[in-house]
């Protein structure tokens, strides 16, 4: 029989960490620290697959469900020596969710469950503290009403406003017993007057009220925001935690905080959290008191006046060290842990391994293996690809002049400008119109991960370094300021305020998350040193990889950016992007409207020399490094001005009449253009088109190779073949001219002619095209498109709700569909060497940058895989962690 309830807590546990699947990353965690003796309060966990099965049987429970729940709290209420439901000594729970992958904020979570009308009274006669009971029964019921009943937090914050207006109270803490037991009778009323029933009393409806609330959040829309942005499954589901209470706001003794073993913006060797004396849990992250520092050297750094938790209760601080010290070295990574300490008793409510950002992901990886504690292969999978794309960016020049608005605390590294908004609705606007944006809030909340997501930065002018803010900002790699008190937010009238000086939306500010400033203004950047810890992991990396990894490059400074991040080579040059520029534009629009060849010939003159020179560059600064070179690819209109205006100007500057360009421009157009007139099949029309490029391409390759010193092996790329016939057409002119430019020069020079796989019949065609294609690139993009039968450009409406609706895993554009256009490159692949053994094999897409579609180009032998510039980096880790895995799977 499936067991679908495991229980913990009085020293063992009937799982441990590796059951993470089944019990959730929480759930696993919260059972090895049991069976380390840790104190941690008991408790249970209702598996992953119940949210399957919970789905899949329309919102039901499997039928031993409920007597696995009762036989557990009966447990861990022997274990705390009280009663579920009991009036004289109850058992009171928290109710969380837990995935095996951790997602901050994005699922529901109840806390002081099992409290009603006759246990509050129990709790405070038990705890010598009527006001902390009263307080933990109206906390109960806010979180239990907007959780599980849908009614929102503002229903009862304007109720406690109000009332605290009208006593002339400040804070929640000058609140009475008496006060607290008044608001909870308007708050019972808020739901009877919301919901047209009472608040639910008997223990068990609220249980069951709130594990449903659990798996039904696993489908809320931030937590479906969150899945897609890190690629996590839905069909993984998540877990559910119910454990005993364990109280940080029992007055002066109490307290409750979140620690880190290193610190997780920098990846230093020392704790790093924050707590807050008389408080539970929601309190420190939620930003609505602003929470004291663990150690006394992070106070004195910050300049706090509150005393640091090593000072007021320092043998629950003793404990956390040594228990922080055990945890790490049994996990072997830096750990993010929650405590809660009740009348000086330090009780442990989590532990995981920690989000952190990129440098101190380096840095704690590169510190574990000086430290003995993990190897370098390890050490190598330890930082996730993506995330280097945080240390690829710029940061402040330090010369530059700064115009301080305000300070706050430095929540998630890095520096970033644009334009104030105030909603994530805004956000999301100003990015779609193409600029750029900081999102200010007082403190952003799970519904806002789709703006942060969209915004340059996040500051928030209320919330700690543990806050929501700073710890999804850290996940993303966004910079953030957190906790800038001195701002003042009217989100109304679209302004901020600080010290006199006013910003309205639209304004363009800086923010400096690394030195917890918000500056007025763009402020200068510089990019980012690339050496130490990067420079290090980077070595490992390029010591176990075996794909090489180059970058799709047409310009100088894209081609120098690729080369400083390790690119090895070019394998994808769009010529295409070179013709749009200055006299540039003007030739190729005067090849357009020639009448006949010799026109054509005669406009492409002029274009010569300019191609000549841009590859003249690329290969110098590649250095004797491949180069793929791909011929002129899209529809020729592209190329044409599209309004009255831009036509009449255009026909001045060229010397032809406004009709004339017109009705050429008419003749190009094209129902289907990315299917139409474009690729090899310009090649084909107009061969003077391709002659001219592979002119450019090989008196280049003789200069650039006698400026250098480098011999240069150019490899030309003909796009969009889906016949053999096709590419021997264009190759016969291709090698005409090589031998044309060999014999005009006197060297000698090697060189390639290949093609772009990017269309179904080309894959399956691979062996015949091999005959002719000394390489094949696949060009993911156009061969996903083609096969997938998607318009990338107008895609975007409707995969976002295919992903969400669990109906495909990724959007194909950004992971590889290896089911579909997988199994044709994997096709195109064994078919293309069973004819010609050494032929080159890569990918060009924007698959290329991607680690997901790496493993695969890995499993499939492929020799390298090309991406944009800054992604070089992210490619040769995934490489590297493909590699180590593929090693892994043939010793299994």
């Amino acid at each position: 029989m499936t067991k679908w309830v495991y229980t913990f807590g009085d020293g063992k546990a009937e799982g441990e960490a590796a059951m993470r699947d089944l019990l959730g990353g929480k759930g696993a965690n919260l059972a090895e620290m049991s069976n380390l003796g840790l104190p941690v309060p008991p408790g249970f966990t209702i598996t992953t697959g119940v949210c399957t099965y919970f789905y899949d049987h329309d919102r039901t429970y499997p039928p031993e469900l409920e007597g696995a729940v009762n036989a557990a709290l009966a447990e861990v209420g022997r274990i705390a020596g009280r009663a579920f439901g009991d009036a004289r000594t109850p058992l009171l729970v928290s109710v969380r969710s837990g995935a095996r992958a951790s997602m901050p904020g994005m699922m529901d979570t109840v806390l002081n469950l099992g409290l009603n009308d006759a246990t509050v009274d129990a709790l405070a006669e038990d705890a010598g503290d009527a006001r902390f009971a009263y307080d933990s029964y109206r906390r109960f019921i806010t979180m239990y009403s907007n959780v599980v009943l849908g009614l929102e937090h503002h229903d009862f914050e304007d109720a406690l406003e109000s009332y605290k207006e009208r006593k002339g109270y400040e804070l929640d803490t000058d609140l009475s017993a008496d006060d607290w037991k008044s608001l909870i009778e308007r708050f019972k009323a808020i739901v009877q007057e919301k919901l047209g029933h009472p608040f639910p009393q008997d223990p068990r409806d609220q249980l069951w009220g709130a594990v449903g609330a659990v798996f039904g959040s696993w489908m809320n829309p931030r937590a479906k925001k969150y899945r897609e942005l890190h690629a996590i499954p839905a069909s993984w589901g998540t877990a559910v935690n119910v454990q005993a209470m364990v109280f940080g706001n029992m007055g002066d003794t109490s307290a409750t905080g979140v620690a880190f073993t290193r610190n997780p913006s920098t990846g230093e060797k020392r704790l790093y959290g924050e707590f807050l004396v008389n408080a539970q849990g929601e309190d420190v992250v939620a930003g609505i008191r602003t929470p004291q520092d663990i150690t006394e050297v992070a106070r004195l750094e910050s300049g706090a006046d509150k005393p640091s938790m090593e000072t007021v209760m320092p043998q629950a601080y003793a404990e956390l060290v040594a228990i922080c010290d055990r945890l790490e070295a049994h996990y072997r990574d830096m750990q993010d842990l929650e405590f809660t300490i009740e009348k000086n008793k330090l009780w442990m409510l989590q532990t995981r391994n920690g989000k952190r950002t990129a440098r101190a992901a380096l840095k704690i990886a590169c510190d574990l293996v000086e430290e003995g504690v993990i190897g370098e292969e390890e050490a190598i999978g330890r930082v996730e690809p993506q995330a280097l794309d945080q240390l690829l960016h710029p940061t402040i020049d330090p010369k530059a002049e700064r115009d301080l608005l305000a300070s706050g605390l430095p929540a998630s590294p890095g520096a970033a400008s644009g334009e104030i908004v105030f909603t994530s609705e805004a956000a999301e606007a100003v990015k779609k119109a193409g600029r750029k944006c900081i999102l200010v809030r007082v403190e952003t909340s799970p519904e806002d991960i789709h703006g942060m997501h969209a915004a340059e930065a996040i500051l928030t002018t209320r919330g700690g370094m543990t806050s929501h803010a700073a710890v999804v900002a850290r996940g993303m790699g966004k910079p953030c300021v957190s906790g800038a008190g001195s701002i003042r937010v009217d989100a109304k009238a679209k302004t901020l305020t600080v010290a006199g000086r006013t910003l309205t939306e639209g304004d363009v500010v800086t923010v400096d998350g690394g030195a917890g400033q918000v500056l007025v203004g763009e402020v200068a950047m510089l990019q980012p040193e690339l050496s130490g810890d990067f420079a290090k992991l980077m070595q490992w990396a390029d010591g176990v990889r075996r794909l090489r990894v180059r970058a799709n490059a047409e310009t100088p400074l894209d081609a120098r950016t690729a080369r400083n991040f390790g690119a090895e080579g070019i394998g994808l040059c769009r010529t295409e992007h070179m013709f749009f520029e200055g006299d540039r534009i003007v030739a190729v629009r005067e090849m357009i409207l020639a009448d006949d060849a010799e026109g054509r010939r005669a406009a492409l003159a002029k274009l010569l020399p300019m191609q000549r020179a841009d590859f003249v560059e690329l290969f110098s600064i590649m250095k004797g490094l491949p180069v793929t070179i791909r011929l002129l690819d899209p529809p020729l209109h592209e190329f044409l001005p599209h309004t009255d205006e831009e036509l009449a100007e255009v026909a001045k500057s060229i010397g032809a009449s406004p009709e004339k360009l017109k009705r050429r421009a008419a003749e190009l157009s094209e129902a289907n253009p990315m299917l139409g007139f474009r690729g090899v099949r310009l090649a084909v029309a107009y061969p003077e088109i391709a002659e001219m490029q592979a002119r450019a391409i090989f008196e280049a390759a003789v200069k650039a190779a006698k400026d250098t010193g480098a011999p240069v092996t150019p490899e030309v790329m003909v796009p969009l073949v889906m016949t053999k016939p096709e590419l021997d057409l264009v190759k016969a002119r291709i090698d005409a001219m090589a031998a044309a430019v060999m014999e005009e020069t006197g060297a000698t020079f090697a060189y390639q002619v290949g093609t772009m796989i990017e269309l179904p019949r080309a894959a399956l065609r691979a062996g015949e095209i091999a005959e002719a294609a000394e390489f094949f690139s696949f060009g993911t993009n156009d061969l996903t498109q083609t096969t997938l039968g998607i318009s990338r450009d107008d895609a975007a409406s409707f995969l976002g709700p295919y992903v969400q609706k669990g109906l495909i895993e990724f959007d194909p554009f950004v992971t590889l569909d290896q089911e579909g256009v997988g199994e044709l490159v994997a096709m195109a692949a064994e078919r293309g060497r069973k004819t010609r053994p050494d032929i080159k094999l890569g990918i060009c897409g924007e698959h290329g940058g991607d680690p997901a579609s790496i493993r695969f180009c890995e499993g499939l032998g492929l020799d390298y895989v090309s991406c944009s510039p800054y992604r070089v980096p992210i490619a040769r880790l995934a490489a590297a962690q493909a590699a180590l895995a593929g090693e892994a799977r043939s010793l299994a």
